[in-house]
């Protein structure tokens, strides 16, 4: 099956190890984007991946692209032209001090993209999926009304389309967001999301809920999720649950809401030791797409879909370099972490 995904790409720099970026004397370089990580599990799965953007012709644009290749992802769909490439700094945290992110993405090439850019009808042949977030509409400019075209096609196709919320308060106000996504979501077939964005986004929050304080009401995102379908006619909702320890400790769960009996669905809860936490979401998405692409059952599909991005959260950097058979492994219950001989 053939997944279209749809996003900005971008270079990632960030000091060593654990340092703090008033540390810093070098930075390392890899490249990221919510759906070219998304692109990238996809192809780790044996999936038919394309990713669709906008890049300057230049050497840094061709090293995002050939990064993406590298992982197998089909870059056929990517259109040349623009300034630059977007640039994200990324500082781990540890303990009780949390990661933070710096942008350096305005007047990057997709944000400054136009409709006539994006030859949907060519980009979305023989595909049966489409994945984009709430990242790329927030970049501004005229990607709302270019994700408006995308998603429009796919509907005169029947494509199935995900989206994954991905609020950003760096981004876009609240307000904004919620305008926004309110005139796309009803296009979508798939939404996902974590605890925090549909109160952001759409004001719909759960009872009993304290995401800064770590306190996750599993009942109450039932309702979210419930909620989010009816408004907006959704198939399935999924959500992450992650309960926050600390920056190197976090408990993570997921549900998926299935709108036509109206049931959800739990994984088991892991409690992990964090390496690196960016991406955590991407790689969900990656493997839920994965799992509902193949038609596995609801439950089989979030069990799948948190084992991979638990696994996500012991790599560095934002791509989840695991397989298919790695995640079904501990979807199992092989979570020893024995050394393999």
């Amino acid at each position: 099956m053939r997944i279209v995904t749809f996003g900005e790409i971008m270079m990632r720099l960030s000091p060593e190890g654990y340092n703090r970026f008033v540390q810093a004397d070098r930075f390392e370089v890899s490249y990221a984007g919510g759906e070219a990580n998304v692109a990238v599990s996809l192809a780790n799965f044996g999936d038919d991946a394309a990713f669709a953007t906008r890049l300057p012709e230049n050497p840094l644009g061709v090293a995002a692209r050939n990064e993406l290749r590298r992982f197998g992802v089909d870059t056929s769909a990517v259109v040349w032209g623009g300034p630059r490439l977007g640039v994200y700094f990324a500082e781990k945290g540890a303990s009780q001090r949390p990661s933070k992110v710096v942008y350096d993405r305005a007047g990057s090439s997709i944000a400054l993209a136009r409709r006539g850019d994006f030859d949907w009808a060519g980009i979305l042949k023989g595909a049966k999926w489409f994945h984009f977030t709430g990242i790329t509409p927030a970049l501004g400019g005229e990607l709302p009304a270019i994700c408006a075209d995308a998603l429009e096609r796919c509907r005169e196709r029947r494509i199935t389309v995900s989206c994954d919320l991905n609020y950003r308060g760096k981004l876009w106000s609240r307000k904004a967001a919620g305008r926004c996504m309110g005139k796309l979501v009803p296009f979508v077939d798939v939404l996902i999301a974590n605890e925090a964005d549909a109160a952001d986004v759409f004001g719909i929050s759960a009872a009993g809920a304290d995401v800064a304080g770590g306190v996750i009401d599993r009942e109450g995102y039932v309702a979210v999720a419930a909620r989010l379908a009816e408004r907006f006619g959704c198939r399935k909702v999924a959500i992450t649950l992650r309960t926050s320890i600390s920056a190197s400790r976090n408990k993570w769960a997921g549900l998926l809401y299935d709108a036509a009996p109206g049931k959800a669905y739990f994984s088991p809860e892991y409690d992990m030791q964090i390496v690196d936490r960016v991406g955590g979401g991407d790689s969900f998405g990656g493997g839920l797409i994965h799992a509902l692409a193949a038609g596995w059952p609801p439950q089989r599909a979030i069990d799948f879909a948190t084992a991979a991005s638990c696994l996500k959260h012991s790599i560095e950097r934002d791509f989840n370099h695991v397989t298919a058979a790695e995640v079904e492994a501990l979807a199992a219950g092989d979570a020893s972490g024995r050394v393999q001989r």
